[in-house]
C-alpha cells in the first residue's frame, strides 16, 4: 500500500492553523445543528441561487443550484453530501456551495433517496439522474455541460466515486462517463471499506462483502481524473481509502492525486470550505488547480502523490 502522504499547503503559513479550531467548531455546530449561523454568513457572499428543483419523482428528488452572480461557460460541480447514506439534506451545504459558487463554479447540490427508504444501490440511481439532469441544464445556468465535476464528502464522495468508476448508473441514466465527466474531487470518502462490521450498513449494502459495493472495484480501465482529498486525522474514514483508489487508478494509467492533510478530521475537513475562513487552508486552492489543468483537456496519465512540505 502506497505510504499516506502529508501536505502543509506550503503557500499558507503555519501560524494560519491556529484558526482552524475556529472554523472546526463553527461546521460541526452547522453539521450538528440546523447551520443557520453558516448559512447567514454564506449569503454575504456573491451569488446566485435556485431551490428545490425537481430532477425526478418525490420529495428526495430535488436539488439546488448555485452559481456566480455573472456568469458563463463555467465549469459545474455536481455535490453529494455524506451523513452514512442515512441522513443529510442539501440546505446544510449552502456554506459549501455558496463559497465555491462565489469561487467561479456553477454548483449543483441533489438530495436523494436514503436507508431506510432505500438501500444500495437506489441512491447512486438517484445521484445519476441529478448528474444527468446537471448535464443538460448547465448552460441555462451559466454552466459548461463540456467540463462537469462529481464532488462528495463521506457517503457522498462515495456516491460520487461510484458513479464516476462504475460506468453502468450512468449510463443507465443516459450519461457517457468518458465523454461528459471532467474530473472526480473526493472529500474523505470510503472507497474500499470491506469487511462492514455495523450492522445498519451491512443491510444496506447488502452483505458485509459486497465488492459492487466498493469504488476500487471499478478503478480499472479509463476513468476520468481524480483528486482524493483527505484528513490525517480522520478516524471515521481511514486516509488509505483515498491513498488506495489513487494508487489504484494510477497503476491503470488514469491521472489520480490523492492529499492527506494535517490536522483535519473526517467532519472538521469542511472547515476548509467555511466562507471567509476558507482561504485560510490549501483545499481550495488545490481544488482550483486540479479544475483548470483538466478542464481544457482530460489527458490520461500518471499524477504523483503530493509531495510532503
Amino acid at each position: 500500500m502506497a505510504e499516506t502522504t502529508r501536505t502543509t499547503g506550503g503557500r499558507r503559513r503555519a501560524w494560519l492553523w491556529w484558526l482552524a479550531p475556529l472554523g472546526v467548531a463553527v461546521v460541526a455546530a452547522a453539521i450538528a445543528g440546523p447551520a443557520l449561523l453558516l448559512n447567514a454568513v454564506a449569503r454575504l457572499q456573491h451569488y446566485d441561487s435556485l431551490t428545490d428543483i425537481a430532477y425526478g419523482d418525490g420529495e428526495r428528488r430535488k436539488l439546488d443550484v448555485y452559481r456566480p452572480a455573472t456568469t458563463r461557460n463555467a465549469p459545474v460541480i455536481v455535490f453529494f453530501y455524506g451523513g452514512s447514506w442515512q441522513a443529510g439534506a442539501k440546505e446544510t451545504y449552502l456554506f459549501l456551495a455558496s463559497t465555491l459558487a462565489a469561487r467561479g463554479y456553477v454548483v449543483v447540490v441533489p438530495d436523494y433517496r436514503l436507508y431506510p427508504e432505500v438501500t444500495f444501490p437506489d441512491f447512486l440511481k438517484d445521484g445519476a439522474q441529478a448528474i444527468r439532469w446537471a448535464r443538460d441544464n448547465a448552460a441555462a445556468h451559466g454552466g459548461d455541460p463540456a467540463r462537469l465535476y462529481l464532488m462528495g464528502h463521506s457517503a457522498g464522495a462515495h456516491v460520487a466515486a461510484m458513479l464516476a468508476m462504475d460506468e453502468e448508473w450512468l449510463r443507465d441514466a443516459g450519461v457517457d462517463p468518458r465523454r461528459d465527466l471532467a474530473g472526480l474531487i473526493g472529500v474523505s470518502g470510503p472507497y474500499d471499506f470491506l469487511p462492514l462490521q455495523d450492522e445498519t450498513l451491512k443491510v444496506i449494502f447488502h452483505g458485509d462483502r459486497n465488492p459492487r459495493s466498493q469504488p476500487i472495484t471499478f478503478a480499472h480501465g479509463r476513468k476520468p481524473p481524480a483528486l482524493l482529498m483527505t484528513g490525517a486525522d480522520d478516524e471515521t474514514v481511514y486516509p488509505r481509502n483515498s491513498i488506495s483508489l489513487a494508487t489504484r487508478l494510477r497503476s491503470d494509467g488514469n491521472q489520480a492525486t490523492d492529499i492527506v492533510y494535517p490536522r483535519f478530521g473526517h467532519i472538521t475537513i469542511l472547515a476548509a470550505f467555511v466562507p471567509f475562513l476558507s482561504r485560510l487552508f490549501p483545499l481550495l486552492p488545490d481544488i482550483d488547480s486540479f479544475i483548470a489543468r483538466t478542464a481544457a483537456v482530460r489527458p490520461v496519465q500518471n499524477a504523483a502523490t503530493t509531495v510532503p512540505q
